[in-house]
């Protein structure tokens, strides 16, 4: 499976320089410490002395890959040294079978579609013990398949939505007239003929150049269709938020976030979660997993964060991405895998809803 990020380099290091890079970042994810000459020695089959080692741990610090944390004698990555350890580096572990099957029996044991993707955050959260996050689809690309007008009092009804992606929005609306019940069901089914298929964006821009027609020109039928209907998509809030995001709590247990104002930066930005949607459309766009390290996310709160995503989609279509978001000290190679098979079992789960 592909890791691709718009930012993929190539120093081109000689054979000794990327087996040392790679040991050393594989010792850092691991020990969380700073790894020194003679810990690098000691590597089963590296046959070469600390002095050797610690002559190419300088070209590679040079390079601007690895660095010493203030006074220390060892060194750790950085943002650029994790980059090319990714692009050409790491060796991906692919997902055992067992886990592939759990993945897939939570996600298809959901009913709908908003249900679907609190249980994707939540996996992703769970499995990984860092923060899952899932970008929802843009709403108004969302097909409308079907309209319900139900009346509650002479006034007052209560209209459902639903989608072609499976997902159920209820709203109760005030009516400036009285409806009887076979008014709503006639102008929920001529509401139905017409524009069933079409996005929720184009039903809303329709509705509005309805709106502005001569009312002599419309019949009582498509009035009440459209003066109703539009109450709801005339709105600009959403019943959801466009990001689902769990387990934030499990980065408390980062060791690489002890201080508390690094801790305090992620959390800020996850307290804006539309934010975070400028992430969306370079992971929609992308093939495979995309992978943004540090400042490569574009936010401050992240500059110690790496964000690993996928997109999802639903019989061909691209609708949002899933993606976990942890230190850059990360085990990429058993994160990535989880983050891509979780995307496919999502699309795989939403095509099953829109067929039932």
């Amino acid at each position: 499976m592909p890791a691709t990020n718009q930012n993929v380099i190539n120093l081109n290091l000689d054979e000794r320089s990327e087996t040392l890079l790679r040991l050393l970042i594989a010792r850092f994810i691991e020990q969380g410490q700073p790894i020194g000459s003679r810990t690098l020695s000691h590597e089963p089959g590296l046959a070469l002395s600390a002095a050797t080692i610690r002559n190419v741990m300088a070209d590679l610090e040079e390079l601007g890959l690895i660095q010493s944390p203030h006074t220390s004698a060892g060194r750790v990555p950085t943002a650029l040294g994790y980059r090319l350890f990714i692009d050409t580096l790491l060796t991906v572990r692919p997902l055992r079978a067992a886990k592939e099957l759990e993945i897939q029996y939570r996600l298809n044991e959901q009913t709908d579609a908003k249900e679907l993707m609190m249980a994707a955050s939540t996996l992703l959260s769970e499995v990984t013990q860092f923060a899952g996050i899932v970008f929802l689809p843009d709403a108004s690309s969302s097909k409308f398949r079907q309209i319900e007008f139900v009346r509650l009092t002479s006034n007052r009804t209560l209209v459902i939505l639903v989608t072609e992606d499976g997902t159920v929005q209820n709203r109760v609306i005030s009516n400036h007239r009285k409806y009887s019940a076979a008014e709503l069901t006639e102008a929920a089914n001529y509401f139905n003929e017409t524009y069933r298929g079409k996005s929720l964006g184009a039903v809303k821009e329709i509705l509005v150049k309805e709106m502005k027609r001569d009312r002599e020109q419309i019949d009582k039928l498509m009035r009440t269709a459209i003066t109703i209907a539009n109450r709801v998509f005339d709105r600009d809030d959403r019943f959801e938020d466009d990001v689902v995001l769990s387990g934030e709590a499990n980065l408390l247990n980062v060791p690489d976030f002890a201080a508390i104002e690094k801790i305090k930066k992620i959390f800020e930005t996850f307290k804006k979660r539309h934010s975070l949607l400028s992430l969306l459309d370079q992971s929609v766009r992308a093939r495979g997993v995309s992978i943004f390290i540090g400042s490569e996310s574009g936010y401050d709160g992240l500059d110690d964060c790496s964000v690993i995503t996928a997109p999802y989609e639903m019989e061909g279509q691209s609708l949002g991405a899933i993606g976990v978001i942890g230190p850059t000290r990360m085990p990429y190679d058993r994160v990535i895998p989880i983050v891509d098979v979780t995307a496919k079992m999502l699309s795989n789960a939403l095509t099953h809803l829109n067929q039932n």
